[in-house]
């Protein structure tokens, strides 16, 4: 009697080769995005621990100031809000400065590389912070250093990652599949979370130490196994060949057109010129990077002021402790994550990304005052408006970076050429990064006058958000009038 083949093998037969070359890309990045991520959120979940209530802790023997003896200087003033939120933006401000180039350079060189580099200085800067600790720093210049250096290494993951979505998936369902895949953001905030918390009370420099190590780890991993763009598996199976239409440095390091990967040996002159890289001022040409850029700008504020501070919040309002407000905080990135998918689907079906993105924005206002008037009265309504909240903030965050970048990143105004994606992701994320810079920094400054006044600052960010894609949804309204008139026709 023959054998029949194993049902693990039929499975595997059912998926062509390019389906797990795209199932690699989408979980390889996603674990890339993660570990970006998970090595920012520590901060926010130390920030408790570095200036604290002394008076709940049992205090040495050996110390005789019983109010300030538990503060880690240079933290142990009554600026500490100032100060914290000084180390918070010497990340983002170079996170955002650094951002525009990265874009150029993510372009011009293979992504593999860019990418392991990048992780690679992500995981020691990310770790030098922690071994302050360990070596009894007390100088704000270090921290501050570090934070500069790390955000500017940091700068390399999103147009890589994007740039290769981008190339791999086309617009069918691409705001679908990357509101799953941009949960990597929320994914990684929940582990940075629940890995920092593990130390916070005892050893807190570990709590940047170890996901130091691990984004590190992940660049390893994404130098070995990463494939770059669609042409990449023939070269994985077959290794170069010099008639194929596209040259090795464009297989290598960005994908070419459409055209010349498909037609081969007889392609035309001018589908076998190499693609020139697109300018900072051609992309920015580009319909609709402009409003997107500025509405996230404002939609990231909102976001990356909950990244940074709403630990530090919960313990102020709700009276937990580090570990316990930390865990709570994480409730906001789950919401994230449902509200990722939720934008990724109604803007695939309505094709409408602004439109969805202007909702979203808009119903996230009342509600962010509802959670700071009612949100912690228990721990019942403080689960709810968390994740209600984080559905809202993070959906349009989300869409705007990952779907609406790549749709306006293959524009069909750049007439194929691909090799704009990575700028015009750099160009909104950065620009979008301004915007979380400045959310941390006016949360620290304003805070000291009351938590009410940070939630009416991140109410008006929202409704600017919205504003500046005003343009955007009315021409989408539009098309949809065009377009149900025509099927009345």
């Amino acid at each position: 009697m023959r054998s029949s083949l194993a049902p693990g093998i039929w499975l595997l037969r059912a998926f062509s080769r390019d389906s797990w070359y795209r199932g690699l890309i989408l979980l390889l990045t996603f674990l890339i995005y993660t570990c970006y991520h998970m090595s920012r959120k520590p901060i926010s979940i130390v920030k408790s621990q570095l200036h604290q209530n002394c008076s709940e802790l049992e205090r040495p023997d050996n110390n005789s100031n019983s109010t300030t003896w538990c503060y880690w200087a240079p933290f142990d003033q009554d600026n500490y809000s100032q100060l914290l939120g000084g180390v918070d933006d010497a990340f983002l401000i170079a996170y955002a400065v650094g951002m525009f180039i990265s874009g150029i350079f993510g372009e011009r060189l293979p992504l593999r590389y860019y990418l392991f580099a990048g992780m690679l200085l992500s995981g020691i800067f990310t770790s030098l912070f922690g071994l302050g600790y360990y070596w009894n720093i007390h100088q704000l210049w270090y921290y501050v250093l570090v934070q500069i250096f790390n955000g500017l290494a940091q700068t390399t993951g999103w147009p890589s990652v994007v740039t290769c979505i981008g190339n791999w998936f086309g617009k069918g369902k691409r705001g679908f599949i990357m509101g799953i895949w941009n949960s990597h953001t929320s994914v990684g905030n929940i582990l940075g979370s629940l890995i920092a918390g593990i130390w916070v009370d005892s050893a807190w420099g570990l709590s940047f130490i170890v996901p130091g190590v691990v984004i590190a780890v992940m660049g390893l991993i994404s130098f070995f196994f990463l494939v770059e763009c669609e042409t990449s598996p023939h070269w994985v199976q077959n290794g170069p060949v010099e008639d194929l239409g596209t040259s090795v440095d464009s297989v290598a390091g960005h994908c070419s057109d459409r055209k010349s990967r498909t037609e081969g040996a007889g392609c035309s002159k001018e589908s076998n010129e190499k693609l020139e890289a697109i300018s900072f001022l051609g992309a920015l040409r580009i319909p609709g990077v402009m409003e997107f850029s500025l509405c996230l700008l404002f939609a990231k504020l909102v976001s990356y002021t909950f990244l940074f501070w709403l630990p530090l919040y919960i313990v102020n309002v709700a009276h937990f402790g580090s570990k316990e407000a930390g865990d709570l905080s994480t409730l906001f990135d789950v919401g994230g994550i449902i509200g990722g998918i939720l934008a990724g689907i109604i803007s695939d079906y309505t094709n409408g990304r602004a439109t969805t993105c202007c909702v979203m924005l808009i119903v996230a206002a009342p509600l962010l005052f509802l959670y700071n008037s009612v949100g912690q009265n228990g721990i019942s309504s403080s689960i709810v408006m968390l994740i209600i909240c984080g559905a809202l903030v993070n959906g349009p965050y989300a869409l705007i970076t990952t779907a609406v970048s790549a749709d306006l990143g293959t524009h069909k105004s750049l007439r194929g050429n691909a090799k704009a994606l990575s700028t015009v992701t750099a160009i909104i994320d950065g620009t979008g990064s301004i915007g979380a810079a400045l959310g941390p920094l006016l949360a620290g400054l304003i805070s000291p006058t009351g938590w009410n006044n940070v939630f009416y600052m991140l109410i008006s960010s929202d409704v600017l958000a919205c504003l500046f894609l005003s343009r955007l949804v009315y021409k989408e309204i539009q098309a949809w009038k065009r377009s149900m008139n025509r099927n009345r026709g």
